[in-house]
């Protein structure tokens, strides 16, 4: 593994911690070049929630592929773009009974949030974004305006302006009401909050730690932006296409955003692709007035699209994340019962779930020992203090009871090890 270490730049991070060369992949699991198989609870970030290499999407690529059709498009016509926008109509706005415009911004979900936020910049005439606290929306300058991590944010080299950060819900455990804050420094002329433009937000803060809106205060939320004419951003990149259960993570909340952001699994596969939706009447855009060259990447409308006709033609994915998401929530809170001693709690929704621990160490431990045990895990939260569950949604029964058969054997041994270390200490100071 030299080349990586001479060659690549520092800023590689993932390999650090799952220190292998990868070499192919189906479904749930990953295979190194030394032939060793691992369970898949990382998938991409969440931009596999179908799986490695699912058939239906290979099969259509491949096909595409062999017939020397259009790859690279820019933003013109293709028949490959016309399928996709009219699965994506049919299959996934219409039935939801939901009206948006579909701009394609770029390859990637920073592209998708930088698009959002200029649009409702543009639409609105102001500057202030309201954001919330550990929120986490991209590594490009105005992302990171509206993202809270510090070291993230640090990395930007000049000032982030034009945004203002909120308690997210539950932030202030339970002690503030609801946006209080929020409405009291909107309707106080002396609160130095210049009127936002707009308020974006995650359902799930998965970089965050997992932390969850509960659906009473996105709807407050939102009620909260009708009051004072701010536009209702969802950042739905990592929590979207079903990762919570239906395919906007927002749908059970029953709020409709004005500007929904959405990448990671869109194209099915974990090819780049990313959309920005936005009502009708904001689609102000002057043509060519935000552009890039990959917004026509034809491979990733093909495994988009296959991937809406083989799972958005009906409910059955929904149900099954919901039964796979009771089953995962009681394997572990049963993880946590089993070693008080670590102080663990459990959060999450749908197949987004976490693993809290009052020392932020003991999480990346559990991802190191689990790591060696062939199952992949990443942490998250401001202190990596949590971690973080991303299965496929098509991972199965015995992938799942094997995976969580590590992770718990993982947390067993830290927490003898975390006893081993604490009988040493009191040792030494007797």
């Amino acid at each position: 593994m030299q080349v990586f270490e001479q060659v690549e730049s520092e800023v590689r991070s993932y390999c650090r911690n799952w220190p292998t060369v990868f070499t192919t992949a189906k479904g749930s699991r990953i295979t190194d070049e030394r032939g060793r198989s691992y369970i898949d609870f990382f998938a991409g970030a969440g931009s596999l929630n179908y799986g490695h290499n699912h058939p239906a999407m290979k099969e259509a690529l491949l096909a595409y592929l062999a017939e020397d059709n259009v790859v690279h498009t820019l933003d013109t016509y293709s028949a490959a773009k016309r399928s996709f926008l009219e699965s994506f109509r049919d299959l996934v706005l219409a039935p939801r009974n939901l009206d948006y415009k579909v701009q394609f911004p770029g390859p990637a979900g920073n592209n998708a949030v930088e698009a959002a936020l200029k649009l409702a910049r543009k639409y609105t005439g102001r500057e202030t974004v309201v954001s919330f606290t550990n929120g986490f929306h991209g590594m490009t300058l105005g992302a990171l305006a509206v993202t809270g991590n510090s070291m993230k944010r640090g990395g930007a080299g000049v000032p982030l302006n034009n945004a203002a950060t909120m308690p997210y819900d539950n932030y202030m455990d339970g002690r503030t009401p609801d946006f209080l804050w929020l409405r009291s420094l909107l309707e106080d002329p002396g609160s130095g909050l210049d009127r936002p433009a707009a308020v974006i937000v995650e359902t799930v803060q998965g970089e965050g730690g997992v932390n969850v809106a509960s659906e009473a205060w996105l709807r407050g939320l939102e009620q909260v932006c009708r009051e004072h004419d701010l536009l209702f951003i969802v950042d739905d990149i990592q929590m979207g296409c079903g990762r919570t259960g239906p395919f906007f993570s927002f749908e059970r909340a029953g709020i409709t955003p004005d500007i929904v952001t959405l990448s990671k699994s869109l194209s099915g596969m974990g090819l780049p692709f990313a959309l920005t939706l936005m009502k009708p009447h904001l689609d102000v855009w002057e043509p060519g007035e935000h552009n890039g060259t990959f917004r026509g990447f034809a491979p990733a409308f093909v495994t988009a699209q296959a991937a809406l006709e083989t799972f958005w033609r009906d409910d059955d994915l929904t149900a099954a994340v919901d039964d796979r998401a009771d089953w995962l929530d009681g394997e572990l809170k049963g993880i946590a019962e089993s070693h008080p001693e670590l102080g663990i709690s459990t959060r999450g929704r749908g197949l987004a779930r976490g693993l809290v621990f009052t020392d932020p160490a003991h999480a990346g431990q559990v991802c190191a020992e689990a790591f060696a045990n062939g199952l992949l895990m990443e942490t998250s939260g401001a202190e990596d203090e949590v971690v973080k569950l991303l299965p496929p949604l098509t991972t199965t029964r015995d992938d799942f009871e094997e995976g969580i058969g590590i992770a718990r054997e993982a947390v067993a041994v830290i927490a003898k090890e975390a006893e081993v270390a604490k009988e040493a200490e009191a040792k030494e100071a007797a």
